[in-house]
């Protein structure tokens, strides 16, 4: 059964320093708001049945999500 990604996990924070960081940077709430609804159409995606993407719709779905991460890494590694 797929799951939505832990991206809190994987830029090893807490949701906690993440949600205080959101707070003080509208860049980055807007990047998480959407890499949450990259996931949320990856797992959509991953569980339809009768109308199911292509396996090339689906790589492109997790692309733009993977694409979107890389923008929340890179603009939480810039200083501020």
């Amino acid at each position: 059964m797929p799951v939505p990604h832990d991206l809190f996990q994987d830029l090893s924070c807490t949701k906690e320093e993440i949600q205080q960081k959101r707070t003080q940077d509208p860049r980055l709430d807007s990047l998480i708001n959407k890499y949450s609804q990259a996931d949320a159409d990856v797992v959509k995606a991953e569980t339809a049945t009768s109308d199911a993407p292509s396996d090339d719709a689906l790589k492109k779905l997790k692309e733009k999500r993977l694409k979107v991460k890389d923008e929340i890494v890179s603009h939480l590694q810039s200083p501020s």
